[in-house]
């Protein structure tokens, strides 16, 4: 089995013919959850594999499982991802994972390899996040990190809730289809690295560890308004100043901890936003990730020292959400790994500083994950971009990799 491969024009077929589900005209896609053009791509995800002989079911949140039976009762072996997009997104982040799950699937079958567990591709609704907060909504749900009733209660810019669409889609099935830690033994998932690193190092493969950890604060500077013509500078209290000074205390103390540490402020609100007034209410956000506890906790140590007041202004602080690091199982880590090497491919270990729905299904089902490189580490963009050649070695290793957890 280890001189078997995907078929590389089959793999190019699927990537070509699942970009024209929500083409933007421009190199990517906007294929937004349970919208037209995201129901187009899982019509022709259920065409092609009940072509190749799956029986698919979906569950109450619009999952789907397209299956492939074994040759003996045991618990199911899944792959796969997510098919949404962000708006004008690429072709590759989320979709390649249910694309290169399809391809092994359809080896397999060709091929005729024997395996003991049934197969199941899989296709996560609402990963994304870029319709209906929150992201990994439906792995949430079923994993009980996120409340159903709340979820479905979720409203995109248009007013409509994630329930009305999710009674729209007809992709709406039963509680009881849902993966679970009795009848699962292994999930995978494939996914571009959406960063710089794998192609910088020139490597194939990222042998995913696990998802780094992370804190998400929220900032706010009290200040006072005044007409910008008339209010001393001595005598100001200028929220946005004291904004910036704290943006710089964050980045000159967050520098001095662990190279691997990223942070980034993406957000800033500024009131009264007007060009003639001081501004008086300001806030920023602080996204801040680390695969090492210990660092995260002085990131929050750090945050904790910022003075309670800057240019005269009150500074004042919150947490919005965090998350711990996930780590993947082991042994199926190792798998890839000695996968990888198996067919030649340049690989390196790494974490994953996105989240996926693997992290979630990673504390109920045995996970781990691929990565191939992303050209320019572009993602959550129209020129996102991943080699073909690149998404066949994924496809094989993820094929080498469920074929290995079979043999258990």
């Amino acid at each position: 089995m280890q001189n078997i491969s995907c078929d590389r024009k089959r793999m190019e077929d699927k990537i070509v013919t699942f970009s024209k589900f929500g083409d933007t005209g421009k190199g990517g896609v906007t294929r937004l959850a349970l919208s037209e053009a995201d129901l187009q791509a899982r019509a022709e995800f259920f065409r092609r594999m009940k072509t190749v002989g799956a029986e698919i079911l979906t569950d109450d949140m619009a999952n789907v499982y397209a299956t492939f039976k074994g040759t003996e009762d045991l618990p199911h072996i899944a792959m796969g991802s997510h098919c949404d997009s962000v708006v004008q997104g690429g072709n590759y982040d989320g979709i390649l994972g249910v694309l290169t799950a399809m391809e092994v699937a359809e080896t397999i079958v060709t091929e005729k390899i024997p395996h003991r567990h049934p197969i199941t591709v899989m296709i996560w609704t609402n990963e994304e996040g870029a319709r209906f907060d929150p992201a990994m909504m439906s792995s949430g749900v079923i994993t009980g990190k996120f409340d159903k009733t709340k979820m479905l209660a979720s409203k995109d810019i248009d007013g409509i809730t994630f329930k009305d669409a999710l009674d729209a889609s007809g992709y709406k099935g039963d509680e009881k289809n849902r993966m679970n830690a009795k009848d699962y033994k292994a999930f995978l998932e494939l996914h571009i690295e959406q960063g710089p690193v794998l192609e910088a190092a020139k490597m194939d493969i990222g042998v995913v560890e696990g998802v780094v950890g992370m804190v998400n604060y929220e900032f706010q500077f009290i200040g006072q308004a005044g007409h910008a013509g008339t209010v001393p500078q001595k005598m100001r209290r200028d929220a946005l100043l004291a904004a910036s000074e704290a943006i710089q205390y964050l980045h000159r103390e967050l520098d001095k901890l662990d190279d691997k540490l990223v942070y980034t402020t993406g957000r800033i609100v500024c009131s009264p936003n007007v060009h003639t007034i001081i501004p008086d209410d300001v806030k920023f956000t602080l996204d801040a990730r680390h695969q090492d506890p210990e660092v995260v906790k002085q990131v929050v140590e750090v945050i904790r020292r910022i003075p309670s007041e800057l240019a005269k202004c009150k500074v004042s602080y919150k947490e919005l959400w965090s998350r711990k690091t996930v780590s993947y199982n082991n042994e199926f880590v190792d798998y890839v790994e000695k996968n990888a090497n198996l067919y030649g491919y340049s690989n390196m270990r790494m974490y994953s500083g996105p989240g996926h729905d693997a992290q979630f299904v990673a504390d109920m089902v045995p996970t781990t994950m691929i990565f191939v490189p992303s050209i320019g580490g572009n993602s959550h963009c129209e020129i996102e971009k991943t080699e073909l050649d690149d998404c066949l070695k994924g496809a094989n290793v993820l094929l080498q990799t469920l074929l290995d957890i079979d043999k258990k």
